[in-house]
């Protein structure tokens, strides 16, 4: 294909999408990719302005919605080629009701039901009533080891005419737009954020906002300040946010060193001012009990968030996090709130998102594992990372985050002094009286 040609190409591919009035988004893993892909569903949003956009999701990120505004509506899915939809479906198989899954589904919701029942319910509404409820076009968002053809074939089901996809194997007539997968899990790869914007930026679709995106609610802001006040925290007293959780055992730094790290950041503080609160999510109630033992009872226990809004709102209130490559991290990131992260040598192309970081991990020969449990044992990628690694990291960022804030302060105060003076002098211009002209 000659240049020429190949412009054609592009713009004829562009100009069928940009003729698309409803669109399925599918990002199908957890709290941290759809995070990653923000910036992606926000390019769909700003070049597609009029379209409907619905994300098909994982059922826990239905709650996503208020915080998502580029999409008009998320619909949960447990996928049965996906881990966790799978984990969620009793023998792998059994569907959530069907009143589940058109208010977005829930883990518990899951129950007996015929072979494939689950699917034929999506299958169903991504079909719609009447015609005008089809969906015309769909982006499969995946990370380079999944495939796409399971997710394509549904779409290939539901009628839509325009599906675009990273692919490794050829897809033939599932895909409408295959983009041959470069991505190889090594070290240098290309950041998840990028390899969702590529894809978008494939059909057309960017932005100029290339940061991760949500939306906190005045509720959230709210929810977070008591929560904070009921954990013991005097209001305006800086604090550090320490977060043990992740999904995967294997990129879970020991509780206890984490514990022992958020004490030294505790000791370091020269004014004794900054506080350390720990924040985990339901089930995660040992690894902080864990952390406050090693800190000899001093850190401040949140109750679990009742959302992710309210977890949002902690992390934004928060002058850093310190935590896990997990869904927190890249809620910092969104948010703008510089962060630690003990980061596990499973994946390398996850770090956190242009946003203020250290990224600590201890540099091993087993690394870019993909699993979720250390298949060596040792667990030495993060085991061996030290606390007072962790508390050097966390100052790093408290230190450069105060200078920046005193710079801007003393920049808006010599701002303000600047528009008085200048005030001033054009009152006084103002009353000047030229005697000599008057006379």
């Amino acid at each position: 294909m000659t240049g020429a040609q190949a412009l054609k190409a592009q713009e004829e591919r562009w100009r069928r999408w940009q003729a698309a009035r409803r669109v399925l988004l599918i990002r199908l893993d957890n709290l941290g990719d759809v995070l990653m892909t923000t910036p992606a569903l926000a390019a769909v949003r700003e070049s597609l302005p009029d379209a409907h956009l619905s994300l098909l999701a994982a059922p826990a990120m239905v709650g996503l919605k208020p915080h998502l505004p580029m999409v008009d509506e998320i619909i949960g899915f447990h996928a049965p080629w996906m881990k966790a939809g799978a984990m969620a479906l009793p023998s792998g198989n059994a569907p959530t009701t069907s009143e589940a899954v058109e208010d977005g589904g829930a883990d518990s919701a899951c129950g007996v039901a015929p072979l494939g029942e689950h699917e034929r319910q999506l299958l169903s509404r991504l079909l719609g009533e009447r015609p005008a409820d089809r969906f015309d076009a769909a982006i499969i968002f995946t990370v380079c080891t999944q495939s796409p053809l399971p997710a394509a074939t549904l779409c290939r089901l539901a009628g839509i005419p325009l599906v675009l996809a990273h692919a490794r194997e050829r897809a033939y007539a599932l895909l409408s737009d295959e983009v041959p997968d470069p991505d190889v899990v090594r070290a240098g790869m290309r950041h998840e954020v990028r390899r969702q914007l590529d894809l978008a930026a494939r059909v057309g679709c960017v932005t100029h906002d290339e940061r991760l995106r949500f939306h906190l609610r005045d509720a959230d802001r709210r929810a977070a300040a008591r929560a904070l006040a009921a954990a013991g925290l005097s209001a305006g007293r800086p604090f550090v946010l320490v977060h043990p959780g992740a999904s995967a055992p294997s990129r879970r730094y020991p509780a206890d060193k984490l514990g022992e790290a958020a004490e030294r950041i505790r000791r370091q503080d020269p004014t004794g001012r900054t506080g350390v609160v720990l924040c985990g999510g339901a089930g995660e109630e040992e690894l902080i009990a864990q952390m406050r033992a090693a800190m000899g009872g001093t850190g401040l226990v949140l109750e679990p968030a009742s959302g992710v809004g309210e977890l949002a709102a902690l992390i934004a209130s928060a002058e850093l996090l310190v935590g896990n490559n997990s869904g927190p991290a890249h809620l910092a990131a969104a948010v703008g709130t510089p962060v630690v992260d003990l980061y596990a040598l499973t994946n390398p192309q996850h770090t956190p998102w242009r946003v203020e970081s250290r990224v600590l991990s201890h540099d091993v020969p087993c690394r870019n594992c993909q699993k979720s449990v250390c298949p060596q044992g040792h667990h030495d990628c993060l085991r061996r990372i030290t606390p007072a690694e962790v508390a050097a990291a966390a100052w790093d960022l408290l230190r450069a985050g105060r200078a920046r804030a005193a710079s801007a302060r003393e920049g808006r105060g010599a701002r303000l002094a600047e528009t008085e003076a200048e005030a001033a002098a054009e009152a006084e211009a103002e009353t000047t009286v030229d005697w000599g002209a008057a006379a």
